[in-house]
């Protein structure tokens, strides 16, 4: 009598253990461990990102981060963390999370337009994916990967085509470069070249003019026949002049920066530049600014006609009105100068 009591302890002890031990593995995978109230939260896991890292972005956002510990360590999750950027829906239990964080990165919706300069641009994207600005500059004008790409450091801005685009968030600046230029491949199709040799163009001097175009007009409607004007001055010898790349001459001394010009002078068509296209036959060397990818269609698409100038238009803001004489270009261009003066716009 007195072992059978014994034993009937024994199995009591167990089973309240095995109680314990079910309630402990429940609460480790099977209830709910979330504390916050949105529909899901997401962490931002970075390359080479150790356990503490995780479990720091994780604490605020669980009820229970102790029970979270346990079954990361039964799941060997501490020491095969993973980078990029995972989402936790409310009421996931520490399974779910572990399964979720361990093998469902998401991608992000990575977006940039207009930046006007290398610079400019890494610092946009840097504030979408893990990689930093100076990572990604210094990817973006690497010597050797312009070179081998026909790019060089005033052309490299234009392999860039303002768009939404999706990646990773642990995408290395290397590897954005790299998806940069193929996205750049896929645009220039077969027919896309072929209209851009077709007007005696490559794809880098049609990004220029294109760039050119846009800084000229940002309506698409007008956009083919502003780089017709410039396809025509090309074909007969005449200088673009273009006041945007006056502008961006200019940026580029000392006495210009930190300043807008809003009304272009004659003291600026002086400047010593080779972006100066009132002095110099042809193209630029490179693009300006990033072109939208309807001034780049425009330049392959250009509206025929024999107009071989443009004035902005006082009355229609934005637009321009165009002209096959100098005389009646003359005439517009005195109309918006009156325009600009009238609103005390003198430099």
């Amino acid at each position: 009598m007195y072992i059978k009591k014994i034993l009937v302890a024994i199995a009591l002890i167990g089973l309240v253990a095995a109680a314990y031990f079910a309630n402990m593995v429940y609460k480790a995978m099977m209830k709910p461990n979330t504390a916050f109230n949105n529909e899901a939260a997401y962490i931002y896991v970075p390359t080479n990102a150790s356990y503490n890292d995780v479990r720091n972005q994780l604490e605020p956002l669980l009820l229970d981060i102790n029970s979270f510990d346990v079954l990361a360590e039964q799941k060997k999750y501490i020491s095969n963390i993973k980078a990029g950027r995972f989402e936790i829906k409310k009421g996931m239990n520490n399974n779910d999370i572990i399964n979720s964080i361990r093998s469902r990165n998401l991608p992000i919706k990575l977006s940039f337009n207009n930046q006007e300069t290398l610079e400019k641009l890494a610092g946009r994207v840097a504030t979408q994916i893990e990689a930093d600005s100076l990572s990604l500059l210094n990817a973006m004008k690497n010597e050797a990967f312009l070179s081998e790409n026909n790019f060089n450091m005033a052309t490299a801005l234009g392999m860039y085509l303002p768009n939404t685009y999706e990646f990773f968030w642990n995408t290395s600046a290397e590897k954005f470069r790299d998806r940069m230029l193929t996205e750049y491949k896929r645009f220039w199709t077969e027919s896309k070249i072929k209209k851009a040799n077709d007007i005696g163009l490559n794809p880098n001097q049609v990004i220029a003019l294109a760039s050119i175009v846009y800084e000229e007009s940002k309506q698409s409607s007008e956009q083919p026949r502003v780089a017709g004007v410039y396809l025509n001055r090309l074909k007969i010898g005449m200088p673009l002049q273009a006041d945007p790349t006056l502008k961006f001459a200019a940026y580029q001394l000392p006495k210009y920066k930190n300043t807008v010009i809003k009304r272009v002078l004659n003291v600026h068509k002086e400047i010593d530049s080779p972006y100066n296209t009132y002095k110099n036959l042809g193209l630029p060397p490179g693009l300006i600014a990033m072109p939208d990818i309807s001034a780049i269609n425009a330049v392959l698409n250009y509206e025929k006609h024999s107009y071989l100038y443009f004035a902005a238009d006082a009355k229609r803001l934005g637009f321009h009105k165009f002209a096959k004489t100098l005389a009646q270009h003359n005439a517009n261009a005195r109309q918006y100068q009156r325009y600009l003066s009238s609103q005390g716009i003198l430099r």
